[in-house]
């Protein structure tokens, strides 16, 4: 008989999603099971419902103590997918917060930003992780960081209003420009750019705004589309599901608290940019960040930053060490990453939108500035969990 697994996951939630394809696919090389997909998150306030069949084992996004509570009386093994504390005894795998701020502190100083803030919430303990790891990359790298934490009241609706947005408006014209903002999650990051552009603050030119969870809808639909580090929700389902068989077979050995490395950042037009004071070398990154996937030439380059190719060469090493034919790549390398990582296109497709006119010129490309086949690449991030 296949074990009855309840899945408590809101899928109207994109990182809900990825998980269940995280559990699925584990389901999938292991062996079967008869899930039911609870998507309205019944079971976090309706014991009854729970109590309705005779479950076999438990996966939550929306843990209570509710829940937790109902489980333990039916002697039903749980494990919490929610990015909260963990309750005692209880498996838990959630995101390493510490390991998103650090990659977003990284994200910015590799891009020559000297001013640097943080936006979250003061009474979210995931938001102050990830704030924290953000400070303590930017102090490992001899750089300082201002705060703005607010109350997180778990209603956006009442809290993001017109005060809330001079507010934090204010807060961004007293910062030094350019200055490079991380907010503790997409949703954050949104507000961050409505209210510099209420403020007349250009986004990236004055304030580079970087989310975090890389909600793909969210992120794409922005003006202009939000950068985000990508935490692995893909391998948070797979976890939770070897957690849970193991747990169903009778293994009580398991770690209570597991963090997931994020994948990386996603590097969208809101922090494409370098901060850099020089016009023509700051034209020129800004003709290739917007075409570079079009397959451009350095003379058209030159053409838009209006020098000649031995003093834009120059600058380009002074500034960023490389030349403007390498500067070139790693726009598409990182548009090839994201498109490998955010869908299923073949690698024929990714090709033609990232501007190679062969496929194989661009795997070439692709291992030569990463060390790994595009292939290779997404295996790691979208279907082994084991990396």
């Amino acid at each position: 008989m296949r074990p009855q697994v309840l899945l408590v996951f809101m899928t109207r939630f994109e990182e809900c999603n990825a998980m269940l394809q995280g559990i699925a696919h584990y389901e999938r090389s292991h062996s079967p099971w008869a899930a039911f997909l609870d998507d309205e998150a019944r079971s976090e306030h309706d014991p009854r419902w729970l109590r309705s069949n005779k479950w076999h084992g438990v996966i939550s996004r929306h843990t209570t103590p509710g829940l937790v509570q109902t489980c333990a009386e039916l002697g039903l093994p749980l494990v919490d997918v929610n990015d909260t504390p963990p309750f005692p005894g209880i498996p838990k795998i959630r995101p390493d917060n510490v390991a998103v701020g650090h990659l977003g502190a990284e994200h910015f100083v590799e891009r020559g930003y000297r001013h640097f803030a943080f936006c979250g919430f003061t009474n979210d303990a995931w938001a102050c992780e990830r704030r924290d790891g953000f400070v303590e990359g930017l102090r490992l790298a001899h750089h300082s960081c201002d705060v703005f934490d607010v109350e997180y009241p778990g209603d956006l609706t009442p809290f993001w209003d017109a005060k809330q947005t001079t507010t934090l408006s204010a807060w961004l014209q007293s910062l030094p420009k350019p200055v490079a903002v991380m907010a503790c999650n997409d949703m954050r990051a949104l507000q961050v750019i409505a209210a510099a552009q209420a403020a007349d603050l250009l986004v990236p030119e004055e304030v580079a705004v970087l989310g975090a969870n890389n909600d793909t809808n969210r992120c794409d639909l922005a003006y202009p589309p939000l950068s985000s580090v990508a935490t692995n929700s893909f391998q948070s389902g797979y976890r939770a599901a070897e957690t849970l068989a193991a747990l169903m077979a009778g293994d009580r050995d398991h770690q209570v608290d597991t963090r997931i490395d994020p994948v990386g950042v996603v590097t969208r037009h809101s922090t494409d940019i370098l901060a850099i004071d020089d016009k023509n070398v700051a034209a020129a990154l800004s003709f290739i960040r917007e075409n570079a996937c079009r397959g451009i030439t350095v003379d058209q380059v030159l053409r838009h930053a209006y020098a000649s190719r031995s003093q834009l060469e120059k600058k380009f090493r002074r500034y960023l060490g490389r030349s403007p034919q390498a500067e070139i790549r790693r726009v598409q390398v990182a548009k090839i990453r994201q498109l490998l990582f955010e869908t299923d296109f073949p690698l024929k497709k990714i090709a033609e939108l990232t501007g190679f006119e062969h496929v194989e010129y661009m795997c070439v490309v692709f291992k030569r500035l990463t060390g790994e086949s595009p292939g290779g690449y997404r295996k790691k991030t979208q279907t082994h969990p084991g990396n």
